[in-house]
C-alpha cells in the first residue's frame, strides 16, 4: 500500500549547509520520534503507510517526516528525515512515502499555523470516518475536548498521489484542528509536537467509547450545546501545559521501554 515518492529534480536546487544540526531540531526529532513509537504501542498505526510530520524549528519552509518503508515501532530521531515543499530530502537517509510528502507539504505549506500533523488509520477514529453523518455524538466528556474543532472531508478522492489532492484536503481542513477523511482516516493538526499527540491519543479514546456506547443499542446522549461549548474552552485554556506533560510521560515510559528511540 505504502508508495515511493517520485519526483524528478531537474528543476530544483538541493540546498546544503543548512543549520539543521541545533539542539532545539534535535528536539523535534526526539518528540516527534517518540510519538511513533508510542503510536506503535497503543496500536494507532497501520503498517508502514501512516505518517508524522512536524515543521523544523526555526526553518518553516522545511518538515520533520518519517521515512518509506519503517513501521512507528522502528522510528528514532536520525532515522527521520527533514524534506522541503518540493520533495528533496535535506537531512536523512531515503525517501518520504508519497502520500505522506503530499499530504504533509502541501498542509504545512498551506496551513503555517499547523506545526504538527499526524495522519493515521488508527481504528475507532477511521471507524467513525466509515459510518454516515457527523463522527462524533458529543455524548462523552472526551470527545468535548474536540468540540468545535472538527472538520470533515466528506468526499474521498482515493489517494494522495499529487499536489491537487493534498491541497483539496488542506482546504477542507481550513481553520479546524481534527480533520476526519470519509472512507480513509483522520488528520490531527496542532501548533506543536506535544498538542498534536495529545490529540491524537485522546480522540481515539473518544472514538473508542462512542463506538462501544453505540454497540449497547440504546440511544446516545448529547451533552447540550452550551453546556459542550464552555467544557470545550475549559479544556482548551490547559491544553498547552497538560500536552506538554503527556509527552513528558511518553518519553518517561519509553526510556524505561525503548530507549533507543532517541538514538
Amino acid at each position: 500500500m505504502a508508495h515511493e515518492l517520485n519526483i524528478s529534480k531537474a528543476s530544483h536546487t538541493l540546498r546544503h549547509n543548512l543549520p539543521l544540526d541545533s539542539e532545539e531540531i534535535w528536539q523535534a526529532r526526539v518528540d516527534l520520534a517518540a510519538c511513533l513509537r508510542m503510536a506503535a504501542h497503543l496500536g494507532l498505526e497501520e503498517g508502514i503507510c501512516n505518517h508524522f510530520s512536524a515543521v523544523v524549528p526555526r526553518h518553516p519552509d522545511l518538515f520533520i517526516v518519517n521515512r518509506l518503508g519503517w513501521a512507528f515501532q522502528e522510528a528514532t530521531a536520525s532515522s527521520l528525515l527533514i524534506c522541503d515543499f518540493e520533495g528533496n530530502v535535506v537531512v536523512g537517509d531515503g525517501v518520504p512515502e508519497a502520500t505522506a510528502f503530499y499530504i504533509h507539504a502541501r498542509l504545512h505549506k498551506m496551513s503555517p499555523r499547523v506545526g504538527a500533523a499526524f495522519h493515521t488509520h488508527m481504528p475507532n477514529a477511521t471507524a467513525l470516518s466509515m459510518v454516515e453523518g457527523e463522527p462524533l455524538v458529543w455524548a462523552g466528556q472526551t470527545a468535548l475536548k474536540f468540540y468545535g474543532r472538527v472538520a470533515v472531508d466528506e468526499n474521498y478522492n482515493g489517494l494522495a498521489l499529487d499536489e491537487r489532492e493534498g491541497d483539496r484536503i488542506a482546504s477542507v481542513l481550513g481553520d479546524r484542528d481534527i480533520l476526519f477523511m470519509k472512507n480513509h482516516g483522520v488528520m490531527v493538526c496542532a501548533p506543536s509536537i506535544a498538542e498534536a499527540w495529545d490529540d491524537l491519543y485522546y480522540l481515539e479514546r473518544a472514538a473508542e467509547v462512542q463506538l462501544k456506547a453505540m454497540g449497547s443499542g440504546r440511544k446516545l446522549l448529547p451533552v447540550l450545546p452550551d453546556v459542550a461549548a464552555e467544557t470545550a474552552r475549559q479544556m482548551r485554556e490547559g491544553d498547552p501545559e497538560s500536552a506538554r506533560m503527556h509527552l513528558q510521560s511518553i518519553r518517561r515510559l519509553l526510556e524505561r521501554q525503548a530507549p533507543d528511540y532517541r538514538d
